[in-house]
This record gives C-alpha cells, sequence and structure tokens, in this order.
C-alpha cells in the first residue's frame, strides 16, 4: 500500500488501516486493538435494568481498572434499557491517551452495534466526562451523558 504524497502527520487513514490489518492478523506480534483495552465477551444485562443498575456496571468496571493497574474510571452505553458498550479505563494498561473508559465504552458500542451513530443511547460513567469523551459522546451522538454515585445527569453532549 502507498501513499500518493508523503505523510508526515502520522494520522493518515491508509497507515492507520494498514496497522489495524496487521494487528487483526497478529502480524509481527501486535495484539488486537481491543485485547488490551477489553476482552471480548457478551455483556451481562443486570437483571433489574435501571439507573441504578447501570451505574453500578459502571463501577465495576471502574474497580476492574484498578485491578488491572489502571486509573479509576468505567463506562457503559446503554440503549431502550439494555448496555450495549461498556469499558474499564484502559490508559495505563494500553499506553494510550485516548482510552479513557468513556471513549472505549463508545468504541465498544460502536462496534457490537455495527454504527457510528448512537442516537438514543445514554453514557453511565463513573465520573463527569473529560472535554474529549464528550466530545467523542457529541460525535456519536448519544443523547444524555449520567455519572457519579448519584447518577447526575449530565444533559447532551455539547
Amino acid at each position: 500500500m502507498t501513499h500518493p504524497t508523503p505523510c508526515t502527520h502520522g494520522s493518515c487513514s491508509l497507515r492507520r488501516r494498514a496497522l489495524l490489518r496487521l494487528c487483526a492478523a497478529g502480524a509481527g506480534g501486535l495484539l488486537p486493538i481491543t485485547s488490551v483495552a477489553q476482552p471480548r465477551t457478551d455483556i451481562v444485562q443486570p437483571a433489574n435494568p435501571g439507573p441504578q443498575a447501570f451505574m453500578a456496571r459502571a463501577f465495576e468496571l471502574r474497580e476492574r481498572a484498578i485491578r488491572l493497574g489502571d486509573q479509576p474510571y468505567g463506562a457503559v452505553v446503554v440503549r431502550n434499557g439494555r448496555i450495549v458498550g461498556e469499558a474499564a479505563s484502559a490508559v495505563v494498561v494500553a499506553n494510550d491517551p485516548t482510552a479513557h473508559a468513556e471513549m472505549e465504552a463508545i468504541r465498544d458500542a460502536a462496534r457490537r452495534l455495527k454504527t457510528r451513530d448512537l442516537s438514543g443511547c445514554e453514557l453511565y460513567g463513573t465520573s463527569r466526562a473529560c472535554p474529549m469523551c464528550e466530545s467523542a459522546a457529541y460525535w456519536a451522538r448519544i443523547a444524555r451523558l449520567r455519572y457519579g454515585e448519584t447518577i447526575t445527569d449530565g444533559g447532551a453532549p455539547r
């Protein structure tokens, strides 16, 4: 794969696609991107779905992040009363400054739903979303942000 002009900015989509293909194939000893940030398992739905159960799951993911030696954050994406994406923070373990729990949960939901449009979804996080995560929620069209033990309604992403 060649690029018509030299890419000096490091974010070339052709390079990214090639890297993703390498990662998916396990070439060169690289692990698939999802293997570090989050094991690919089916999501266990809470017995009594509701805001408390969704936030409880986010806090369980927070505890997972702490056990793995990462920052203490967890997040879930919910649509129609079901968790469609979830993640613990993977900033430290993946050496990725963008692997915040909210970002990873949005990525997980988009992969599982096979769409980047997460309209009608809510994002539950253990703390208020940072500007990067709130922007990602906005671009994914997430309807509401909720955070913290008291399940504060952060409103629509701006």
